[in-house]
């Protein structure tokens, strides 16, 4: 009888578990990374956060571009073996940014990711771009509560941004997309276009050649 009842506890105690499991209270990071609301002021994230401000001062400081690289391939979510980029690069966080294969960055380059930003092979980033994942409460209660939202961003290959675009949150675009300089890119688009204005819209679209 009494093994019985152990066994019966053992089997209780690991139902139990795997229903605490399947019913914990998502994290700070994980609300904030599905594009819920979140409190920013979270332990967990303000130490990622501070983690960020370290490799941002590593990687702004130092005059090798080669080094340079090394450090974003040990910070971002994921890279492509080859890459360059330029200081000024600031960003909350670091570990959401998964860009791809021959990236290249200008001067000054602002990725914000609270949720993730994720670009594919061989883009071309101009002086002064920006991509914005955050969104704040438009009810002004919500807003100074201080807690935040966001949307991701997702970007094909072979992606060109001239100087100052800004990308906002939620924003999808295809492959092989150009986005004149000063773009506000507001809303999605598919491939092979090229983006003007504020908002952007398709000013022309590309031919592309077939192999």
């Amino acid at each position: 009888m009494g093994v019985s009842l152990v066994v019966i506890s053992l089997l209780y105690y690991n139902i139990e578990e795997e229903t605490k499991k399947e019913y914990a209270m998502p994290t700070e990071y994980e609300k904030m990374i599905a594009g819920e609301f979140y409190k920013p002021s979270d332990p967990e994230l303000r130490a990622l956060a501070a983690k960020s401000r370290e490799n941002q001062m590593a990687f702004n400081a130092e005059p090798d571009r080669l080094k340079r690289a090394e450090i974003v391939k040990s910070w971002f979510g994921s890279t492509g073996e080859n890459l360059a980029m330029n200081p000024q690069f600031v960003t909350d966080y670091g570990v959401n940014i998964h860009i791809g294969e021959n990236f290249y960055s200008n001067w000054n380059l602002t990725m914000l990711d609270i949720c993730p930003i994720t670009i594919g092979d061989n883009a071309m980033i101009g002086p002064n771009c920006q991509f914005l994942t955050p969104l704040h409460p438009l009810d002004p209660t919500e807003r100074n509560s201080g807690i935040e939202y966001g949307a991701p961003i997702t970007i094909g290959d072979n992606f060109w941004a001239g100087g100052g675009v800004t990308i906002l949150p939620g924003v999808t675009l295809g492959d092989n997309v150009v986005a004149g300089a000063g773009a506000v890119v507001t809303k999605s688009f598919g491939d092979n276009v090229v983006l003007g204005g504020n908002p952007a819209r398709v000013i022309k679209e590309i031919p592309v050649k077939k192999d």
